[in-house]
């Protein structure tokens, strides 16, 4: 079965569904940029096309749909089974544009990332347009929640397949952490809400002396960030330590007790689950899709801006309960729902079924 992915080749996501996609099905990529590294041991340069643009997930893309002749003759040589598309605002409408430019056999699938879904659709009518016209082309989707699964299907989707947008081992369990270590890794970046993570952080600091935050990632409100920790006298309590890779970032996490996530819209979310799998217990905004974690046991802090305030107690509270079985039960809870590897397989065998 002739799949090609459609997504940006510079994001460490589309490279993960590379990884679990290469063994299973014949594979080919199209990326709004450029590729990672790491491409070539699953998608040999000759069956990639890369159109070298800057898409921005906030939207405006229009110097994608420019491409569409370009990629619909390269899909036409091609000749795939299906189109996978990922962000369904930009790559969606480019795959869904292209297909019928160049009639197509081929059929759309479309992976939702979140804001696509969650966010774009709202912010102009043309955009919830393209999502509309691409969730009801698609074949099939895929979403990471069922809050978002239920908005798919409300904008149009047909058949929706949910599963987390996992992990792909459960990591080694780790061994002691300190009591008032914190770690967040999401952008520094408005949606994610960075301010709300510092503040939180500092109601904690200011009764928790030994409290300490790691802030990794970056993004364009960093500087800002910076300025907001010596604002708030939090000083070398809070260190940024910008993008890690991933054997930097399982050090962070292992390390960690807490893992701070506190944006303002979301679905369910691979730095959530990684930092479950690590046994971090994560403080996490009041979203639906954070609320369908609370099965993964009671280290999960669930909290809207107006209980911030109460985040020293109820942090004191869980380390005065059994932590080891909390962690032992959120691992547990992670190699039952939230591994990538399963997923896709269930993943392709429908795919292979629609085919037919």
């Amino acid at each position: 079965m002739r799949l090609v992915l459609l997504g940006d080749g510079d994001s460490p996501h589309l490279l993960k569904w590379a990884r679990a996609l290469a063994p299973r099905v014949d594979l080919w990529a199209v990326s709004s940029r450029g590729f990672l590294p790491g491409f070539d041991a699953w998608v040999p340069p000759g069956r990639r096309l890369a159109l070298g643009l800057h898409p921005d997930h906030a939207g405006g893309n229009t110097a994608i749909l420019k491409r569409v002749p370009q990629v619909a003759a390269w899909l036409r040589a091609v000749d795939a089974d299906w189109l996978h598309a990922h962000y369904l605002t930009s790559h969606g409408t480019l795959a869904w544009a292209a297909r019928k430019l160049a009639g197509l056999r081929a059929q759309l699938v479309g992976s939702a990332w979140g804001s696509d879904i969650l966010v774009t659709p709202d912010r102009h009518w043309a955009y919830l347009w393209a999502t509309r016209t691409v969730l009801n082309a698609c074949a099939l989707t895929t979403s990471d929640s069922r809050h978002m699964a239920e908005r798919m299907r409300q904008l149009g989707a047909r058949e929706v397949m949910t599963f987390p947008f996992g992990l792909e081992a459960l990591p080694p369990e780790p061994g002691l952490k300190a009591s008032w270590r914190f770690f967040a890794n999401r952008g520094l970046e408005p949606i994610y809400a960075p301010e709300r993570v510092l503040r939180a952080f500092a109601s904690v600091a200011a009764v928790q002396p030994t409290a300490e935050l790691v802030v990794a990632n970056d993004g364009s409100l960093r500087p800002a960030m910076e300025a907001l920790a010596c604002q708030l006298g939090l000083g070398e309590r809070v260190r940024f330590v910008g993008r890690l890779d991933a054997k930097a970032q399982a050090a962070e996490y292992d390390a960690a007790r807490w893992f701070l996530s506190l944006p303002g819209s979301d679905s369910v979310s691979v730095s959530v689950l990684e930092a479950l799998a690590h046994g971090c217990w994560p403080v996490l905004s009041d979203l639906p899709a954070n609320r369908e974690l609370a099965d993964a046991g009671p280290a999960v802090t669930v909290l809207n801006e107006a209980q911030d305030r109460e985040l020293p107690h109820r942090l004191q509270a869980l380390l005065a309960a059994d932590g080891a079985a909390m962690t032992a039960t959120q691992r547990a809870w992670v190699a039952q729902h939230g591994l990538f590897e399963p997923a896709v397989a269930r993943f392709v065998t429908r795919l292979e079924a629609l085919t037919r």
